[in-house]
C-alpha cells in the first residue's frame, strides 16, 4: 500500500472551525476597501520570474532567496508570485488601465516565500493587498493609512498594532543616501552579520533592517537618511505627517524603516505588533513612483500595502474569542422515515430567510441535538411522528433558556426571523 500523503512544508490547511474567522476577517477588510473606492482585480498566481527580478530588484532578498522559481515546458523561467505590486503594475500596463486613470484596486489570495516556517509566517500566506495609481500627493498617503486603521478598528485590534513611518526619499536622494551608509558601514565589515556583509555590494539600506543584536548596536550610529532628503522629499513627508495629524491617527518615525523591496521611494510603513513574536509585521506597504515605468510603462506614480492575514486572523482570535457556528438552524428528524419532511422543513426555512440550515437524519435524535450544539446553530428544528402529521415542527432553543414549542410552518418562519 502507499504511504500517507502528508501537507508540503511550509504549507497549510484552513480548516471547517478556522475557516469562518477568515471569512469575518476578510468581510470586515474588503468592506471597508469599498467604502473608501477601491473595486476589485483578480491576478494570476504565476507571472514570468523576469516581472520580479526587474520590479522588486535582483539583488533583494525576495529574489535572490525567497521565490519558487521553475522553468515551464519550453524552458520559460515562471515564479510563483511572492508579492501582488509588481503583477498588479504589469496588469494595469498591459490592459491600458493607465491611461488617463487613476485606478485604485484591491486584490486577495496566496503569495509564497521559501522562508523557514514560523507561527505568523508560513511558506504559503494569505494576503489582502491594494493599489493606488496616478495620485503623487501626500494625501493619498495619509488616506490609505487612514483607511488601514479603521480597518484594525473595525477588526477591534486596534490596540494590538502601532503604525511605523519613515521617508526614503526620492531616487536621487537616496543614492546620495546609500554612498554615505557605505562609507560607513565599509569600516566595520568585519563585524557585521554575514547577510550584512553580502547587502553591502547589493543591497546596504537592508542593513538598517536587520535584527542581529551586533549589526543593529552598528547600525545605531549611521547616517540618518532624513539628512539626505531633498526639498521635494522633505515635503512630501511633512505633509504626510500634518494629514495623519490632522485625522488623528497615531504613528512613530522608525528612521531604519526602509523596505526590502526596490520599488520603494518616499513614504515606507509598516503596521506592527507585539503579540506575534518575531513576526510582528501585520501590514507593510510605501510609494513606488518608479515601478511602472521600470516595467515598460509611462512614469506613474503608485502607492500600496499588503496585509497579511494570516497574522490579522491570528490577532483576532486572540482578542475576540466566540464560537464561528457553522449553522444556525439544525434540522433534526426522530425517524429515519421523517427524513423528506426533514428536507423540506429545511428548504422551506431557507428559501423564506437567509439563514444557514444544516439538515442531518444520521443517528438517533439524541445524538443530531449534540451534532446541532457542536454545530454553533441557535435552533433546532425536530421532526417527529406527531409533527409529520400535523405539518408541524418543534422548535429547540440551543443558546437561550426558552421552553421548547411545537408551531406551524409560517409561526416558525414568524419566529427565526424575529
Amino acid at each position: 500500500m502507499a504511504g500517507t500523503y502528508r501537507l508540503v512544508r511550509g504549507m497549510r490547511d484552513i480548516l471547517p472551525g478556522v475557516t469562518g474567522r477568515w471569512r469575518e476577517v476578510e468581510a470586515v477588510v474588503v468592506d471597508v476597501l469599498d467604502r473608501y473606492g477601491y473595486t476589485e482585480i483578480r491576478l494570476p498566481l504565476i507571472e514570468a520570474t523576469e516581472l520580479f527580478s526587474r520590479g522588486v530588484g535582483e539583488a533583494t532578498d525576495l529574489v535572490e532567496k525567497e521565490m519558487f522559481t521553475f522553468a515551464d515546458r519550453k524552458g520559460k523561467s515562471l515564479s510563483l508570485r511572492p508579492e501582488g505590486t509588481a503583477g498588479c503594475a504589469r496588469a494595469c500596463i498591459e490592459n491600458g488601465l493607465l491611461h488617463n486613470q487613476t485606478p485604485k484596486l484591491w486584490y486577495r489570495g496566496s503569495m509564497f516565500r521559501y522562508e523557514r516556517p514560523q507561527k505568523g509566517r508560513s511558506r504559503e500566506h494569505t494576503q489582502i493587498g491594494a493599489e493606488v495609481f496616478g495620485l503623487p500627493g501626500p494625501d493619498i498617503d495619509a488616506e490609505m493609512l487612514t483607511m488601514l486603521g479603521r480597518m484594525f478598528r473595525e477588526l477591534g485590534i486596534a490596540d494590538r498594532v502601532t503604525l511605523e513611518l519613515n521617508t526614503i526619499g526620492s531616487q536621487e536622494s537616496r543614492l546620495r543616501y546609500r554612498k554615505a551608509l557605505l562609507d560607513y558601514l565599509t569600516p566595520h565589515a568585519a563585524n557585521l552579520d554575514p547577510d550584512s556583509r553580502r547587502r553591502l555590494d547589493t543591497n546596504p539600506l537592508r542593513i538598517l533592517d536587520s535584527k542581529v543584536a551586533t549589526t543593529r548596536g552598528i547600525v545605531a550610529g549611521a547616517p540618518r537618511m532624513d539628512a539626505y532628503l531633498d526639498r521635494a522629499s522633505r515635503e512630501h513627508f511633512d505633509g504626510l505627517r500634518r494629514a495623519l495629524d490632522a485625522a488623528h491617527v497615531g504613528y512613530a518615525v522608525n528612521p531604519f524603516l526602509v523596505r526590502g523591496l526596490d520599488y520603494y521611494t518616499h513614504t515606507v510603513f509598516e503596521w506592527v505588533t507585539e503579540a506575534l513574536g518575531a513576526q510582528n509585521a501585520v501590514s507593510s506597504g510605501g510609494r513606488y513612483d518608479g515601478l511602472v515605468e521600470r516595467l515598460g510603462g509611462r512614469p506613474t506614480p503608485g502607492l500600496g500595502f499588503g496585509m497579511g492575514l494570516d497574522r490579522v486572523v491570528l490577532l483576532h482570535a486572540e482578542n475576540v474569542q466566540r464560537c464561528h457556528a457553522r449553522a444556525d438552524v439544525f434540522v433534526a428528524v426522530a425517524e429515519p422515515e421523517h427524513a423528506h419532511y426533514g428536507a423540506a422543513v429545511a428548504e422551506h426555512v431557507r428559501d423564506r430567510t437567509t439563514l444557514r440550515v444544516l439538515q442531518h437524519a444520521v443517528g438517533g435524535l439524541r445524538s443530531q441535538i449534540r451534532e446541532a450544539d457542536r454545530s454553533g446553530a441557535r435552533w433546532a428544528v425536530i421532526v417527529g411522528d406527531d409533527e409529520v402529521a400535523e405539518n408541524r415542527v418543534s422548535l429547540k432553543w440551543l443558546r437561550a433558556d426558552r421552553p421548547q414549542s411545537t408551531m406551524d410552518l409560517d409561526a416558525l418562519i414568524k419566529e427565526l426571523n424575529a
